[in-house]
């Protein structure tokens, strides 16, 4: 059967459960009926220069959806020793307590984000070659920056789910020429972690030549690409830390902040240490997320844990942790297991609430102390040290020693909980280092009693289940362990 396109664009990912994706300013709809003596053709997908322009800019717009303004810091952080749910959300209470559904609808709101994320990635790498008046030269500038971007998405899916759909078109039209990559591509098997973190490494090698410069902090730049080759290869199965350290080693330009609170205070935004950040005063991305974990007015998500707030303590981290929760002056409306409520914690660093909080996609310190798990796993702990000591120098703490690999790995592990806390990183740190289920199983409270829920987690529970409502659209999705 042949379908008749009229103006909107069917997403390749319609079978993973996103309905038809407009790209178009206008309204629109697909015309099922069959047709038997005609190939309709389309509109193309990018009209001209201007319709590129804006295409690239709803790809960055996805910066302000919930995906990257809520759920990456609660995927990262409420799954871990750094934070409770909070709030009031179930599905948040599944995420934190490592019993997840496949019915969980974060999970499928997530599947759903990070695909149209990719889909309009995909627009743009399929088709801005064919557009006529878009010079050379940004045809190729936008072709990198839509890899970096697509690169990340998948990063962050191979990440959560394992095994996922790799998905490299953007459906436009279906007609009887194309009918079989149409139906690959709308209804896609789940491909290995292998493949998939091939397809990121050639996505981000691929682009740098021609990606914006560094100094180009709110778009996916050629210093994005290399801390993201890095992050990748130190995450990939079988890492390749020769190449983590050549990637960090690219890294270049950058310096941590003199201060550590400025990172975060609202004023210092496209800093020296920021590689890469979504612009909250861009006019496209309203900032929304900072209400979500910072305000009395109701109880907020990832609240600090226990955990987190006696890591800084004992490690007399005064600075990092005043600028990572802050605890409220007054008595607030609710108290929980927890906490009291006339000493509640919030997480701080996204703490402005007008919409226009900017928020870091990669961070220098995070590539220094990445850099410092290179040189241990290769055997140079002293390089480690220096590089894990120019972090705590920062904030006034006293130089580590390591005295062997899994010595360095805990305290590298440790000076990441401290410096990246409510950044999204901490599970992804957890599972990569082979330490998750040791560390987060003897999770405890205020008491230092073990949380009832802490064993539930399991190797199977690293993962997350593919959601139910995709494998309903798609009979080809497999099932993870476990769910």
């Amino acid at each position: 059967m042949i379908l008749k396109h009229k103006s909107i664009y069917f997403a390749s990912v319609l079978a993973l459960g996103i309905s038809a994706v407009s790209l178009n300013s206008c309204s629109g709809y697909l015309d099922t009926e069959p047709i038997t003596d005609q190939i309709v053709v389309e509109t193309a997908p990018i009209r001209d220069a201007a319709d590129a322009e804006e295409k690239m800019t709803s790809i960055y717009s996805e910066f302000g959806g919930e995906y990257w303004q809520l759920d990456q810091f609660m995927n990262g952080d409420s799954q871990t020793d750094v934070a409770y749910a909070g709030a009031d959300n179930v599905q948040n209470f599944q995420q934190d307590e490592y019993r997840i559904l496949s019915t969980n609808s974060n999970v499928n709101r997530d599947w759903n984000y990070l695909y149209v994320f990719i889909f309009k990635c995909n627009i743009i790498l399929n088709n801005i070659d064919s557009v006529a008046d878009v010079s050379p030269a940004r045809k190729t500038e936008m072709k990198a920056e839509a890899s970096i971007l697509r690169a990340l998405a998948y990063f962050h899916a191979v990440q959560l789910w394992g095994d996922v759909p790799l998905v490299t078109k953007a459906v436009t039209s279906v007609n009887a020429a194309n009918f079989d990559e149409v139906y690959a591509q709308t209804f896609p098997t789940r491909k290995p972690v292998t493949e998939a973190y091939t397809m990121i490494i050639s996505d981000l090698e691929g682009a740098i030549a021609a990606a914006p410069a560094n100094s180009q902090k709110y778009r996916a730049n050629k210093g994005a690409a290399y801390a993201l080759l890095a992050k990748v290869n130190a995450t990939k199965p079988s890492p390749d830390w020769a190449k983590v350290k050549q990637y960090c080693d690219l890294v270049t330009g950058y310096s941590l902040l003199p201060v550590y609170d400025q990172l975060f205070d609202g004023n210092h935004e496209a800093n020296a240490e920021s590689i890469w950040e979504a612009d909250g005063n861009s006019g496209n991305i309203w900032a929304w997320g900072s209400s979500m974990f910072y305000g009395t007015d109701w109880k907020k998500f990832n609240t600090p844990s226990n955990d987190l707030v006696k890591t800084f303590t004992d490690a007399a981290d005064t600075q990092r942790l005043n600028a990572s929760v802050w605890f409220s002056s007054t008595t607030v409306s609710w108290s929980d297991s927890f906490w009291p409520s006339n000493h509640f914690p919030f997480a701080y660093k996204m703490r402005k609430t007008d919409g226009t909080q900017n928020f870091y996609l990669l961070r220098y310190a995070d590539i220094l102390l990445l850099k410092a798990e290179a040189n241990v796993r290769t055997g140079d702990l002293n390089g480690a040290e220096s590089l894990v000591n120019q972090v705590r120098a920062r904030v006034s703490l006293s130089p580590i020693t390591i005295a062997s690999a899994d010595d360095g790995i805990n305290k590298i592990l440790s000076e990441r909980k401290m410096e990246l806390a409510f950044e999204g990183h901490r599970w992804f740190d957890l599972k990569r280092t082979g330490k998750a289920i040791a560390i987060l199983s003897q999770q405890k409270n205020g008491n230092g009693v073990v949380l009832p829920y802490a064993s539930s987690l399991n190797q199977n529970r690293l993962l997350w289940p593919i959601p139910q409502a995709q494998m309903d659209k798609n009979a080809n999705l497999v099932q993870n362990p476990g769910y």
